[in-house]
């Protein structure tokens, strides 16, 4: 199978695992201190369906744009996220994971990736110089990031234990069906809300690694 056609495409061994995050809950002031387009309060509830085998096709279409775009400045692409987890309940929004030479360095990707159709939707300069996108056909989070970055080792090890511990991935799935029914006013507090369990199944992943 053609890399990044089964949920990653980097060819490496899994570094040493990132410790699990203990920063606090995103504040609205970050959030919006972080968003290129300031966002609005969200207008319906917040979308929770169940899998659909569907998405593996999605997210590799997105491959092949990104690939086309951006050429050799694409080191690496996962597909990460509730949509990369057979089985898992998600908001139907395909989550990329790309690592680009130097995330900061915008010149280099962000006006080849803004002909094609995507829009910079957050710049976090001090949260491992992560950007992210919206995509010109599906509707993606296209997370950018620099070679090594904590964040998308976390993503890549919480996707493959999800994968295979299916108690982990039932008991996410129900926590985000049972919070997308609040009357939340912005997306960042759904994902604050999540962050707890998240940070608990990442930390099962971290000691069967480590043995302990």
């Amino acid at each position: 199978m053609p890399p990044g056609l089964n949920g990653g495409d980097t060819g490496r061994t899994m570094p040493e695992l990132p410790p699990v995050p203990t920063d606090a809950p995103l504040t609205e002031a970050e959030m919006r201190a972080a968003s290129v387009v300031t966002p609005g309060p969200l207008t319906s509830p917040i979308p929770v369906v169940p899998y659909d085998p569907q998405w593996p096709a999605l997210y590799a279409r997105e491959v092949r744009r990104l690939r086309g775009v951006l050429g050799d400045r694409v080191l690496a692409i996962e597909h990460v996220g509730s949509t990369s987890v057979p089985g898992l309940h998600a908001k139907p929004i395909i989550d990329l994971d790309v690592t680009v030479p130097d995330s900061a360095d915008e010149p280099a990707y962000v006006p080849a990736l803004e002909a094609a159709g995507y829009r910079l939707t957050i710049r976090e300069p001090e949260w491992h110089e992560h950007r992210m996108f919206k995509g010109p056909g599906t509707d993606i989070n296209l997370h950018v990031w620099s070679p090594g970055s904590p964040e998308a080792i976390r993503h890549v090890v919480f996707r493959e234990w999800l994968r295979a511990h299916p108690a982990d991935r039932d008991a996410y799935g129900a926590l985000k069906r049972d919070l997308a029914t609040r009357p939340y006013t912005f997306m960042h507090e759904y994902n604050n809300d999540k962050a707890t369990l998240i940070r608990e199944i990442y930390a099962r992943a971290v000691a069967a690694q480590s043995g302990s």
